[in-house]
């Protein structure tokens, strides 16, 4: 959510005002990540939020914002994009792709506990299970193939040490794909990001998930393995908290039971995840790309992360009936 691009208050005004979205009342520029142009926009008619596009294409944003109005409309907490008077939801603003959605209620818990976690699981299984009849379709991007070309333009800036982790890490991760347990694995389309400034929380209660941005359709369990990693560890170590854990994973199979290959492999699509991040934080730490306001993440977290579940006490095993 950093600020690539300017928007000025009179240029939000009449994009906003074509929407029929209410006068403005005001605009913030909000930083946090590192993928779009992103603005909270206050209007006569409530809260948006205003996102410029800065590497998705205006062919590929569909899949996203349409996934969103599919999810809302199975009563998922999403943002809904709004559209123009012609049914549009993909628009154009300073010559690049923009969106606007409704601002969620609530804030992001960024420290857990076992009960957030535990409504994080259960919604990522309604999503998981609301989203198998989308009918668009879009690999996750951000997945294998990007970690196969992504990983040599980063080698040359680890040390001996971590280039031996990453490039092993790698090679198990390829030869995992190709298992036909691998490939058995229920897909669908997945949110990819899901981390706790991902989610919102009102008075305790989950009101939202957002920033579908690196959706895309990959097996659910990579899903699980992402949020296992952020809301489940401690962010000092890298290590993981089985009580967090034990509480997302049981209330996630209270909806959607895992199967047996993914009990299986659920150790090694944790390290997946894990390793996805830390490829794409090193990307973006050594290969910055300029922004008005940008903080990269510390590759180093998911380095740890990776080296946490490589341990023998690294994984927790999820509950065969779908309780603690």
């Amino acid at each position: 959510m950093a600020v690539f691009t300017e928007v000025s208050f009179d240029e939000a005004a009449a994009f906003l005002n074509a929407l029929k979205l209410g006068q403005l009342q005001s605009i913030k520029g909000a930083a946090g990540g590192i993928e779009n142009t992103n603005y909270f926009v206050d209007t006569s008619q409530g809260q948006y939020v205003l996102t410029l596009f800065e590497r998705l294409t205006f062919e590929q944003l569909p899949f996203y914002l349409h996934l969103m109005k599919h999810l809302a409309a199975r009563g998922i907490p999403v943002p809904d994009p709004a559209a123009d008077a012609k049914g549009v939801i993909v628009h154009r603003l300073k010559g690049k792709p923009a969106a606007v959605v409704n601002k969620l209620r609530g804030h992001s818990e960024l420290a857990p506990t076992a009960d957030h976690c535990a409504q994080v699981g259960e919604t990522l299984a309604r999503l998981h299970l609301a989203g198998l009849d989308y009918p668009r379709h879009q690999p996750n991007l951000r997945g294998l193939d990007w970690w196969n070309d992504t990983v040599p333009v980063v080698l040359p800036h680890l040390t001996p040490a971590q280039r031996s982790l990453i490039l092993g890490e790698l090679a198990y991760q390829n030869h995992i794909a190709a298992s036909s347990s691998y490939g058995s694995l229920p897909r669908g389309p997945i949110h990819a990001d899901l981390f706790r400034d991902n989610v919102m929380f009102d008075s305790g209660k989950l009101s939202g998930f957002f920033d579908f941005y690196f959706a895309g359709c990959d097996t659910f369990l990579f899903d699980i393995g992402v949020c296992l990693n952020d809301w489940c560890i401690d962010l000092e170590s890298g290590a993981q908290d089985a009580v967090r854990a034990g509480a997302f994973l049981a209330a996630y199979q209270r909806v959607r039971p895992l199967t047996a290959q993914e009990r299986s492999l659920l150790p090694a699509l944790q390290r997946a995840a894990a390793l996805r991040f830390w490829i794409s934080r090193l990307w973006d730490f050594h290969l910055p790309r300029e922004a008005a306001v940008l903080q990269a993440h510390d590759p180093s977290h998911f380095e740890r992360v990776l080296r946490a579940l490589l341990l023998p006490a690294g994984h927790l095993s999820p509950p065969a009936c779908g309780v603690p």
